[in-house]
């Protein structure tokens, strides 16, 4: 599987102390340069930088090879070059969490997941606690609307109360 990645995921992702699950989900993992660059600007959380200085096997770095359009102008240069990055390679999904962002690679045919989405799918695969990974990121500055929090924790929930379900008695016939 060939995933694309914007900053915001990956950020989060260290923040919470789950950015294990990427590899384990998605094998390998491509950011655009414009997303490096962005992970060493001093705003950028400390433990966020130290993470980039030695990153993993399976993240890799790779530039664009065409120019950014105008469907991507008014996105941040990570995004821009995340979007374009997917189309260019044909990914089979793009990990962005922008609402601008996610719109537009919709609009291009873009498979997309957010954050709560890649932790969902972790929490599906047994590789983290969702309500425990989800409480984590809500105490950091990730903006998210409370219904998507909500009908996550909801799916979770319902996952789990349906595995602990015993199955139904045999009938006899």
């Amino acid at each position: 599987m060939l995933v694309i990645a914007d900053n915001s995921p990956l950020r989060y992702l260290i923040l919470v102390d789950c950015v294990h699950v990427l590899p384990v989900l998605f094998g390998r993992v491509l950011i655009p340069a414009a997303v490096l660059e962005e992970f060493q600007h001093p705003h950028t959380p400390a433990v966020v930088r130290a993470w980039m200085t030695h990153p993993p096997a399976w993240l890799e770095v790779r530039a664009i090879t065409g120019a950014l359009d105008v469907t991507v102008a008014e996105l941040e240069a990570g995004e821009q070059e995340a979007i374009v990055l997917a189309r260019e390679l044909h990914a089979d999904l793009l990990l962005i969490d922008d609402g601008k962002g996610r719109d537009i690679a919709f609009a291009q045919g873009l498979r997309r997941m957010g954050t709560v989405g890649v932790l969902e799918q972790a929490a599906i695969s047994g590789l983290v606690d969702f309500p425990t990974v989800i409480a984590r990121l809500l105490r950091t500055n990730f903006r998210i609307t409370a219904d998507i929090i909500n009908d996550a924790l909801a799916r979770d929930a319902a996952r789990k109360a349906a595995a602990e379900e015993p199955p139904p008695e045999p009938q006899e016939t």
